[in-house]
This record gives C-alpha cells, structure tokens and sequence, in this order.
C-alpha cells in the first residue's frame, strides 16, 4: 500500500513538472513579444536568463537544455526585429544567455544524478525494512489481525516501533514494543529483539523464558558491540532498551496471557466498552539486564498475567506514539475515549478508522513513529474478512 502511494505521489510529480514547462515557455514568449515592441531605450532580454534558470529547478539537463536554446533563439529573433545580430548589445546579451544555460544545464545534470541516488538508496531502505518489520498475517488461527505502522519521518517506513506474530502448538504469540530514542540505533534495537523473537517464539513453552531470551539477545549484541555494559558515570543515557508487550493468545483458552515490559497497556474492547488491561506487576523494558533473576539464570523475574479475552472481543495493542500525539493545543490523544465510537468494526477497519482519525488530530504530522495491531477473536469455523 506505501509502495503504491509513493508510485502515485512519483507520477503526479512528473505530470506536474510537465505543466511546470509552461512557466518558463510562456515567460520566453512574453519577454521577446515585449521585448520587440518596446521602445529602443527599453531592453528586457535579460530577463531571458530566468528561463533556463527556473526549468533547472524542476527539469532535467535535456530540457533545461531545449529551453536554454529557446531562450537564446528568442533572444536572436529580438535582436535582427530590433537592431542586428552584429549590434555589441544584443551580442553580448546572446553571450550571457548561452553562457548561463550551459551552466544551469550542468547542476540540472548533478541534481538529477543526486536525486538518481536518493531513489535508490531509498529502494533499497524499502526492501531491508520490509525484511526487519514483516506485515502480520490477516489469520492465525482463531484471530483475526491488522496492523499499522505510522513512521515520523515522512519519507520512512520503519523507525523504532516494533510488532511481530508467531504460531506456536497451542496459539499465537505476539510482540509489540518501541525501541528508545529514534533513528538507526532505534532501528538497530528493534531489528535485534524482533529477531529474537521469531528464533525462539516458537521454542519456548513459557513466556518467561521467551521474555529471557528476547532480554538475553540484547545483551549479547551489546557485548560483541564491545559494550561491556553500560558506563556508571554516565547514568544510563547511553543505555538502550525496548518498552515491550509480549502476548501468548491460546486457541482452545477464551484468555489472553501477557508480560508488560514497561509498555502502554492493551486496550480490550469488548460490547462497547473499553478496557485497560494493566499488568498489576509491570516489568523493566527488556535490555536492562538487571531483571534476569539470580535463583534461575537466563529467567528475568517477571509476572504473567492472565485476563479474558473471548468470542467477538478486539485487542488493541499500541505505541506511545499514539497517545502521545498531541493536537494544535498540545493535548494529548485520547484514545481511550475514542475507541468506543469504532467499536463492532472489524481489525482492518478499526485501524483504518483509528489512522485517519489520528493523523487528523496531529494535523497530519506525529511526533513519534507509532504503530498499532489489532487482534480479534473469532468463532471456531468463522471466515476472516
């Protein structure tokens, strides 16, 4: 769906700097019509040279070439309607044009070769991002799901927002988190724990061991960085985490078992209403290594919770992106209190509904990258939308 708003946004460029050949057109045919039926003390050719100038801004060297040789035709035609070629003004006047568009033609050249590169390093941050924040599936089991992912920075697909699903024996597990801070290292951390996960979801039997593992795969790459852990003096503001919620939704079991790593809780609609499911024992964001539990290495000491999770209800899980999305009055999004106006939607079209409203509320600009995952349960033998 990016790939096919970035095509779209790509051919109304070209179609509008089509329309855009016009300016520089019209102002070469206005200037030289002026030009020949001004008065002899009156000389506008100069003016000419913006022709060129604007087609270098938008057009590449081929055209702004073609417009430069207009330009210096027109200037020509000016110049035998007024006077003579030979005449030393008009002369020098053709001089400066020719001059000028060979220059402006040259950096036409070097911006199309810049933005050449642009676009394919951006294909290319396409594909790896595609491959570290893999969509979701529609099905799994008796769920179905939707994602969103809404990237602060406008020509990005993936910052440090994470959300990842994996089949095991007796359900489905999910993962939902946010890495600290922004840009690669953000990345970088994300790509680390959503690794981590989708190696040993499937293995291990009991949330704490997976949340040990996701914690254990942290800490490692942290070693082989050379890390060797976090400064003392430098009271943790180098240190990286990721805020998680990891879910276990069982197929045969109306629940849903979840271990909150310092993450926004999930929101249960359920009959128009919205429930917080908070964790009454929140645990540290994964990375802080100091929750592994002495007694039982390699198991952090964290509490799993257990809360329902039947038939026909939707489970909203979400990043702080979303709630902390403010409007032009700095007030913060309340999506609690709007949740109820969508409730009885299905998972894509809640988050169709939830994106436009979000975005509308920002004034289409978030602060923060933010993503959202909804999860319904439905019917046994009940087909997915």
């Amino acid at each position: 769906m990016e790939a096919h708003r970035r095509d779209r946004r790509l051919r109304l460029s070209r179609r509008g700097g089509r329309w855009l050949l016009c300016v520089p057109f019209g102002l070469i045919a206005a200037v030289t019509v002026v030009d020949v039926l001004a008065p002899p003390e009156v000389h506008l050719g100069p003016f000419l040279v913006a022709a060129p100038a604007l087609a270098a801004s938008f057009a590449g060297p081929r055209m702004t070439a073609l417009v430069g040789a207009v330009a210096v035709l027109a200037q020509s035609v000016v110049g035998v309607a007024r006077t003579s070629l030979t005449d030393l003004n008009h002369t020098y006047q053709i001089i400066a044009l020719v001059l000028i568009s060979v220059i402006v033609t040259f950096f036409a050249h070097l911006r199309e070769r810049d933005e050449g590169r642009v676009t394919r390093l951006r294909a290319v941050a396409h594909a790896a991002q595609s491959v570290v924040l893999r969509p979701l599936p529609h099905r799994a089991g008796p769920l179905h799901i939707a994602s969103v992912y809404l990237a602060a920075e406008e020509e990005a697909q993936m910052g440090g927002d994470l959300y990842a699903a994996a089949r095991t024996g007796r359900g489905t597990r999910l993962l939902i988190g946010d890495a600290r801070g922004k840009g690669l290292d953000a990345i970088s951390e994300a790509s680390l724990v959503l690794g981590a996960f989708r190696v040993t979801a499937r293995r291990e039997r009991e949330l704490p061991e997976l949340i040990g593992q996701l914690e254990a795969g942290m800490v490692s790459a942290d070693d082989d960085d050379g890390g060797g852990g976090a400064d003392p003096e430098d009271d943790g503001a180098d240190e990286a985490f990721v805020t998680a919620l990891v879910l276990d939704i069982p197929d045969a079991e109306p629940v849903v078992r979840l271990v909150n790593c310092g993450h926004p809780p999930p929101l249960l609609l359920r009959e128009g209403q919205v429930i917080p499911l908070d964790a009454a024992d929140a645990s540290p964001p994964l990375g802080l290594s100091d929750v592994l539990s002495p007694g039982a290495p390699g198991v952090p000491d964290v509490t799993v919770e257990t809360f329902p999770f039947d038939v026909g209800d939707v489970l909203l899980l979400y990043t702080d992106g979303v709630v902390e999305a403010r409007d032009h009055t700095r007030a913060f999004y309340p999506l609690a209190e709007r949740l109820p106006a969508w409730a009885g939607d299905d998972p894509p079209t809640l988050l169709a509904r939830l994106r436009a409203d979000l975005q509308a509320y920002a004034g289409g600009h978030l602060g923060d990258d933010a993503a959202l995952v909804a999860v319904e349960r439905l019917a046994p033998g009940e087909p997915s939308l």
